[in-house]
């Protein structure tokens, strides 16, 4: 089974690298699973339905969130009607939504994908750990999912690899997202779970995570805020990680990262 996972889409310019490669990479490299990160796509905050349907249907088979899921409010309310969008899996009992879903592939297979978002610099949720840990129990590979994948959206890199270390040999890809870098630590664990520490963004990597560029550096000069934040809107980058994953054990085989277009170096993964 191929997967690919595809980082923090941000504002329009990332809006408009998934619309007009995506279909084109699930065709050409017959791509069974798809998820996106899509928490940056409503001008750099939160999703809402409208980009949401246009994530899915361009190719995606689940959206996930993070730390900006509520910026648009409608969110609160088409986030119970709409089965694959994620937030956070680790908020609050009660809180709108699902932070975890079982879909189907293309080949067939069963894939859960979760959504946690670390606690360390980051808004005081509940345990990601012990959040995952109760997904797993209710649904492990190999049994109820032939696959799975965890988006864990998290700033410090150490909540990540720890993250991936708890879940190895029992997650086919633990793949992190929020900082809107790519890092180049993409590995098979010993265990078998495919690992990268940030898939990256998708937009345009002429800016400051994102974002226009005169801003953000204000307010490191200044500390005061001088307008608002926009997104950037040059030639985007689309940045992301595909996986080679067993039909057997539904562990991973291979990973490489994928970048296509923009400012950044292109690459893609050779076993495609």
């Amino acid at each position: 089974m191929r997967m690919l996972f595809i980082g923090d889409v941000v504002g329009r310019s990332g809006r408009n690298a998934i619309a007009e490669r995506l279909p084109g990479l699930v065709a050409d490299h017959r791509l069974d699973f798809v998820v996106v990160n899509g928490e940056n796509s409503a001008g750099g905050f939160g999703i809402t339905e409208e980009i949401c349907q246009d994530l899915l249907d361009a190719g995606a088979d689940v959206v996930t969130t993070g730390n900006h899921i509520w910026d648009q409010r409608e969110t609160l309310v088409y986030i119970e009607r709409q089965g694959r969008l994620l937030r956070p899996l680790n908020f609050p009992a009660g809180t709108p939504g699902r932070g975890a879903t079982l879909a189907i592939a293309r080949n067939g297979a069963r894939v859960l994908v979760a959504n946690v978002m670390g606690r360390v610099f980051m808004d005081a949720l509940d345990d990601p750990f012990a959040a995952i840990e109760r997904e797993l129990a209710a649904c492990p590979l190999g049994e109820q999912a032939d696959a799975v994948l965890v988006d864990m959206h998290a700033e410090a890199t150490s909540e990540k690899q720890a993250m991936a270390h708890f879940l190895d040999g029992r997650a086919t890809l633990v793949v992190g997202t929020h900082t809107h870098v790519p890092t180049a630590d993409h590995q098979i664990l010993a265990g078998g779970t495919a690992y990268m520490s940030d898939a990256g963004m998708t937009g345009d990597y002429d800016s400051v995570l994102g974002m226009e560029k005169d801003e953000p550096v204000s307010r490191f000069l200044r500390k005061i805020p001088s307008g608002r934040f926009q997104p950037a809107m040059g030639e985007p980058t689309l940045s992301g990680v595909a996986v080679e994953v067993s039909d057997r054990t539904g562990l991973a085989e291979k990973i490489a990262p994928l970048r296509l277009g923009g400012r950044l170096s292109e690459t893609r993964p050779d076993f495609w």
